[in-house]
């Protein structure tokens, strides 16, 4: 029975994908109940109603992006308070810093680096070239991790490592260690804004996730900003190795407040935050007032309308659907495979390439045009880095209201509580729609920043444009990343990773390459030839605007055709178990 009611639906699901939209707006308008997206019914009243879901679900049920039409009875879509939000947030960007801190600190030293070790630049571009590979794979082993057991545990690892390669770091006297070290450094670093990401899809619903995910994402452009001033200041006091001890300090602070402080929130372990995580999982904060609750709940002081047993049975029913497994790099890979994430991520990642090709040849040019030191190129990323915490700040409200600008066109109402209906929403004209003023003037801009520098222009020159360049990237490259968790909010962790994967690969092949583009085209030529690339890539979009929302109607119906499939799988095993038992 339970397989022909799944066919039925596909059925439905098929005739919708050939339905005009004013019929299947009517339709869609069905509430779901993925847990992917949506907490299981865990709230305080009858947080067990996670063990009353039928084991077979209808087509919206299944559908992680429906989110909309809810019964007013339905829990919210996080217990987390404003305040714990902020401080999740918080810590999400902090941890974020790690990673751009890590490379953005290096850049200053690099001509230092290069004498000390008596190598040539490109050799020193080698040890970014290779950041940015790992920095490109980490994240779809550690994003995987993450959506698998949990965002908390998945931060500790990251950080662990991270921790051990800049005390190697500061502690190493040769070429090959560098660079070794330097990809184990990246490795630990890099995961943690895949999971980062996966953290704002916990606690914010898609109306209100500009706001929180620029928020996230501060620490990610805080990093560009100060971390070449910092390195440059050290590195002229101190000497280059101070630079990874102080890594090694921040790091360590942070794995200390994290082990105290910070609460588990993936969804899969504590639904929308009402389900304890399991014991090994807690922070001592967590820990210590689930103590204190069961002294109080002994001794008579707590009236409970949860009981404890209730809690512990959504706990196991939780932990049932998480099947613990080696971490999958290739789940980020079928996310690429997708039509108009691949669009989306190649796009992306060409942007990023051009990004990081300005920012690595700063130290190079700089010193070639103006003869500047390593705590004068440092401070020449101060204006392209505060541009960049401008654009998160901002870019996250401009997200915010032109969602709800399109939203009211389109007739749906912006539930920020429990979320909004997604499956007839226009997610590529919200977040695409916004991104063409800063492509085009970013662009534009690149290209004369090219010809600035190519005819030794003075200082603010070149400054000026590279703040109007980071302000019109960062902002197009969060709201594409806004809208990966969109488009994937049961897995935004390993989604984010699948974007590192193919930013940080074709960043990595562009900073391999702009040296020697420099040096047989000139500085000028060579940036006008990625800003015409670029801009004649832009028309690809229209593509993911116009055809993307029958490719996601088109990935529902394929995601129930494999739950069928499991299913009738399952239901076969059954049944020969109990022929067998029979015998």
């Amino acid at each position: 029975m339970s397989i022909t009611f799944l066919s039925n639906n596909q059925g439905q699901l098929e005739n919708e994908l050939n339905a005009p939209p004013h019929e299947t707006k009517r339709r869609d308008s069905i509430s779901s109940k993925d847990p992917s997206e949506h907490p299981a019914d865990l709230d305080s009243a009858s947080p067990n109603l996670i063990l009353r879901q039928p084991t077979v679900r209808s087509v919206e049920e299944q559908d992680a992006e429906i989110l909309g039409s809810i019964p007013s009875g339905r829990p919210p879509y996080t217990i987390f308070t404003k305040r714990q939000k902020i401080f999740i947030t918080f810590m999400v960007a902090w941890a974020g810093f790690f990673s751009p801190l890590s490379s953005s600190i290096y850049f200053p030293v690099l001509n230092t680096l290069a004498t000390a070790d008596n190598v040539s630049n490109e050799l020193i571009n080698l040890t970014i070239t290779t950041y940015m590979v790992f920095q490109g794979i980490a994240p779809t082993v550690f994003g995987d991790l993450a959506d698998m057991i949990g965002r908390r545990p998945t931060y500790l690892l990251c950080l662990m490592i991270y921790f051990c390669a800049n005390l190697g770091l500061a502690l190493q006297s040769s070429y090959p260690a560098l660079l070794t070290l330097r990809m184990l450094q990246s490795t630990g670093s890099s995961g943690t804004i895949a999971i980062g990401t996966g953290v704002v899809a916990d606690i914010a619903t898609s109306g209100e996730r500009g706001v929180w995910m620029g928020a996230a994402l501060m620490g990610p452009m805080v990093g560009p900003a100060i971390a070449p001033v910092i390195g440059g200041v050290l590195s002229q006091l101190l000497g280059w190795r101070s630079i990874f001890w102080f890594l090694v300090i921040m790091a360590g602070i942070y794995i200390v407040v994290c082990a105290i402080v910070y609460p588990e929130t993936g969804r899969n372990v504590v639904g929308n935050g009402s389900v304890p995580p399991q014991g090994w999982n807690m922070s001592v904060m967590n820990y210590l007032h689930m103590r204190k609750e069961q002294k109080l709940e002994k001794s008579g002081q707590l009236n409970r309308t949860t009981s404890r047993e209730e809690k512990r049975l959504a706990q196991v029913e939780l932990a049932k659907k998480r099947k613990f497994r080696l971490p999958n790099p290739l789940k980020a890979i079928h996310i690429i495979a997708e039509k108009d994430i691949s669009i989306i991520l190649g796009y992306n990642a060409l942007v990023f390439a051009a990004l990081y090709d300005l920012t690595a040849t700063i130290p190079s040019q700089f010193a070639y045009i103006y003869h500047y030191n390593d705590l004068q190129i440092g401070l020449c990323y101060i204006p392209f880095g505060f541009a960049c915490i401008a654009a998160a700040i901002i870019n996250g409200r401009v997200q915010d209201w032109h969602w709800k600008k399109t939203a009211l066109a389109h007739g749906i109402t912006v539930d920020r509580k429990r979320g909004d209906d997604l499956t007839t929403f226009p997610i590529e004209k919200a977040r695409i729609g916004m991104t063409w003023p800063f492509l085009i003037i970013g662009f534009i801009t690149y290209l004369c920043y090219g010809w600035v520098l190519d005819r030794h222009a003075p200082l603010p020159a070149p400054l000026i444009l590279q703040t109007i360049i980071g302000y019109c990237f960062v902002s197009n490259s969060n709201t594409l990343s806004t809208m990966l968790v969109d488009l994937y909010p049961e897995s935004p962790a390993t989604a984010t990773a699948a974007n590192n994967m193919c930013r940080c690969l074709l960043g990595a092949g562009a900073t391999a390459v702009i040296q020697l583009m420099i040096k047989s085209m000139g500085v000028g030529w060579a940036f006008t030839f990625i800003a015409l690339v670029c801009l004649a890539s832009m028309p690809v979009l229209l593509v993911v605007i116009k055809h993307g929302p029958r490719w996601r109607k088109e990935r529902r119906l394929r995601k129930v055709r494999h739950e069928a499939e499991k299913e009738e799988h399952q239901h076969e095993k059954e049944e020969r178990k109990h022929k067998i038992e029979k015998i």
